[in-house]
C-alpha cells in the first residue's frame, strides 16, 4: 500500500526482519541527545519509532521538525526493544521500528487541549470534536455503537425482518413533542414537518402486507435537551403483523442478548420480569424505576383514614419510605426542599434513632396502630408523602432515587432490564382537563376495555409496554388499534372532533378501512441503549457530533441567521420575540 503495510497498533514480534511502512499521528516526541523516540497512533494503539541518525540523517532531520498531532508516515524496520524497554502496557509493547524514511503528512497547529488530558470541558470539547474523536474514550465508543448497530441488524434479519426507508418529511402527528417544521418554497405557507418517528408509516406497511420491517430511523424531536435527549437522534424501529405481545417483547429481548454478546459481554437471563404499571408506580413511583436496589415505596392510605394528623387523614393519597439512615435535622431540610421542587407541599417524617427513640413533630398525632405500620429499624428514618396519587409518585419516586445515589444504595455491577406492561390508555391533563394519550394515539386497548374508551377512559388499560434498563427507559411500543372505529373513538375521547381527525388522519384512517391486520411493534432508543453499554451516563459520549443544552452545535456555529433574500423566497416574515 501507499501509506503503510501495517496499523500502528497491529505490529508485533512475528513481524521482526520485516521492513513496513505505518502511518498516523504523533502522540509523542521525545528527544534523547541524538536518538529520537516518536510514539506514532492511530485508532488501532501505538508503534514506537526510533529515529537513529547514523541510520538516516535525513530521517533524523524531519523528526527534529515534528510536533504532537502532525501526521506522519515512517517505513523501516521492525526490531525487538531492548528487554529493559519492553512495555507490558501496550499490545506493540515488545517491538519497535527503526525508521529509515520519515515523511511529515500534515502539520498541527498547537492544540487547544491536550487530548491525554480528562478534564477538558465538554464546549470545548465539542467546539474541536475532530480532535475530541481521536481520543481512545470516543474512539471506543463510536466503535462500540457501530458494533451494536450490527449487532442488531444480524438479529432482525435472522428473523425474517426486512430493512424499509420511510420518509423524513412529513405531515405531523402528536407524539407528545414538538415538531420541526420544513417550509416548502414551491408551496408557500405550506410545511412539512421533521417526523419524530415513523409511526404511522411503519403501520402502513402492515396494511400494505410486508409483514415484518424493521429500520435504524433518524427521528426529530422540539423538546429540551437532557442527558438522555437530543434534537435528533435514531431508533430501532420495528413493526409486525398478526402478533402477539409476547413475540413483541421476545424479538426485543433477543437483540438485547445479541447486542451484549457482540460485545463479549454476558447477555441478562431471559424471559426479563415483567411488572404492570400500577405495581410499579406504588412500588418505586416511576415508570422506569431502578430495580439495583431495594427501598420500596409502602402505602399507608387506609391505615391513616382516621388519623389524628389532618395532612394524612385527608390526603387522597399516603405512602413512604424506609431509609436506611437517621437523618439530622439539616438532613430532612435539604429533603424537605427536595421534594418542594418535584411539587410537594411538606415533608413529614419519623427518626428512629440507634435505640429505638422516636424523632418527629408528627410522632404525638400518630395512633399506636399507624407507628406499628410505619414500624422501622433503629437507625432509619420514614419519610411521608400526602396528597393526590400522581403527586406522591412523583416526590417519593425522586426521592427513592436521589436517596439511593447520595448513600451508595445502588449495585453497580447488575444489569437489570425490566418489562412495564398494562399502562393506562389515557392520563388526564392537569391543566387542561383532557384526556390524553400515554404512549401514543395509535396504541390499542386491552382486550375487553375497548367500551371504557367512551363510558370511562381514565379506567381504559393500554396494550402498551415499555422497556427498561436500569432506569433508564430503552425505548416503548404497543399493539396498535387496527379497526377505524376504535381509532376514530380514541381521537373523540381526547376532545377531538370527526372533522380535526379527518384533516390530520384522514389518509391514515382510509388505510385502515382497507383490510388492517393485527400489528404491533417497538421503538428502541439506539443511544440511550449505547449509552448503558458504553457506561455513559450522558448521551453526546456516544454520539459523534452531538447538540449542546442550548441546542447548538459549537463546532458548525449551527443555528444561524439566514438572509433576507432566502426568507423571501420562503414567504417568511421574521418577527421579533417579545422580551
Amino acid at each position: 500500500m501507499k501509506w503503510r503495510d501495517l496499523y500502528c497498533g497491529a505490529v508485533r514480534g512475528a513481524d521482526v526482519g520485516r521492513t513496513v511502512a505505518v502511518a498516523g499521528w504523533v502522540a509523542r516526541r521525545r528527544d534523547h541527545g541524538g536518538l529520537i523516540f516518536i510514539d506514532l497512533r492511530d485508532h488501532t494503539g501505538l508503534i514506537q519509532l526510533v529515529v537513529n541518525p547514523e541510520r538516516s540523517a535525513d530521517a533524523a532531520q524531519a523528526a527534529h521538525a515534528i510536533r504532537s498531532e502532525f501526521v506522519v508516515r515512517a517505513q523501516g524496520e521492525v526490531v525487538n526493544r531492548a528487554p529493559d524497554a519492553v512495555n507490558p502496557n501496550i499490545a506493540t509493547g515488545e517491538v519497535e521500528l527503526q525508521v529509515d524514511e520519515l515523511e511529515v503528512l500534515a502539520r498541527s497547529e498547537p492544540l487547544p487541549f491536550q487530548l491525554d488530558d480528562d478534564g477538558v470541558e465538554e464546549p470545548l470539547r465539542l467546539r474541536y470534536r475532530y480532535l475530541d474523536l481521536r481520543r481512545d474514550r470516543m474512539q471506543r465508543n463510536l466503535r462500540l455503537s457501530a458494533t451494536v448497530i450490527a449487532a442488531i441488524r444480524r438479529s432482525m434479519e435472522e428473523r425474517g425482518f426486512i430493512d424499509v426507508w420511510t420518509p423524513t418529511m412529513t405531515l405531523g402527528t402528536p407524539e407528545g413533542a414538538r415538531d420541526f417544521l420544513v417550509p416548502v418554497r414551491l408551496q408557500p405557507g405550506t410545511f412539512f414537518a421533521l417526523a419524530q418517528s415513523p409511526q404511522l408509516f411503519k403501520q402502513v406497511f402492515m396494511i400494505g402486507g410486508l409483514d415484518r420491517y424493521y429500520q435504524i430511523a433518524t427521528c426529530w424531536r422540539d423538546e429540551d435537551l437532557r442527558a438522555d435527549r437530543q434534537f435528533e437522534f435514531r431508533q430501532l424501529d420495528l413493526e409486525l403483523a398478526f402478533p402477539t405481545r409476547e413475540e413483541v417483547l421476545e424479538v426485543l429481548e433477543l437483540i438485547v442478548v445479541a447486542s451484549f454478546e457482540a460485545l463479549g459481554r454476558t447477555p441478562p437471563p431471559r424471559p426479563f420480569p415483567r411488572l404492570g404499571y400500577a405495581e410499579v408506580m406504588l412500588r418505586y413511583g416511576s415508570d422506569k424505576p431502578d430495580v439495583r436496589f431495594g427501598l420500596e415505596i409502602q402505602d399507608a392510605t387506609e391505615v391513616t383514614r382516621t388519623s389524628e394528623f389532618g395532612v394524612f387523614a385527608n390526603a387522597d393519597c399516603v405512602r413512604f419510605l424506609v431509609v436506611p439512615t437517621a437523618f439530622s435535622r439539616a438532613q430532612l431540610q435539604r429533603l424537605e426542599e427536595f421534594a418542594k421542587g418535584w411539587g410537594a407541599k411538606g415533608l413529614a417524617y419519623v427518626v428512629v434513632g440507634e435505640s429505638g427513640e422516636l424523632r418527629s413533630p408528627i410522632a404525638k398525632f400518630l395512633s399506636a396502630q399507624e407507628l406499628a405500620a410505619f414500624a422501622a429499624p433503629p437507625g432509619s428514618t420514614v419519610l411521608f408523602a400526602a396528597d393526590k396519587p400522581a403527586m406522591v409518585e412523583r416526590v417519593l419516586g425522586a426521592l427513592r432515587t436521589e436517596l439511593a445515589q447520595e448513600l451508595g444504595l445502588i449495585d453497580h455491577s447488575r444489569d437489570e432490564f425490566l418489562w412495564i406492561l398494562d399502562f393506562p390508555l389515557f392520563l388526564k391533563d392537569e391543566d387542561t382537563g383532557n384526556w390524553m394519550f400515554v404512549h401514543h394515539p395509535f396504541t390499542s386497548p386491552l382486550e375487553g376495555h375497548e367500551d371504557l374508551i367512551d363510558t370511562d377512559p381514565g379506567a381504559a388499560l393500554s396494550q402498551h409496554y415499555d422497556l427498561v434498563w436500569n432506569g433508564w427507559e430503552l425505548g416503548s411500543g404497543s399493539i396498535r388499534i387496527h379497526r377505524q372505529e376504535i381509532q376514530e373513538r380514541v381521537f373523540r375521547a381526547m376532545g377531538m372532533t370527526d372533522e380535526e381527525a379527518q384533516a390530520k388522519f384522514g389518509w391514515f384512517l382510509e388505510a385502515l378501512q382497507m383490510g388492517a391486520p393485527p400489528h404491533g411493534g417497538f421503538a428502541l432508543g439506539i443511544e440511550r441503549f449505547v449509552a448503558l453499554l458504553a457506561g455513559e451516563a450522558n448521551i453526546r459520549e456516544i454520539i459523534a457530533f452531538p447538540k449542546t443544552a442550548s441546542g447548538s452545535d459549537p463546532l458548525t456555529g449551527a443555528p444561524a441567521p439566514t438572509t433576507q433574500e432566502r426568507l423571501s423566497e420562503l414567504g417568511i416574515r421574521l418577527q421579533t420575540p417579545p422580551g
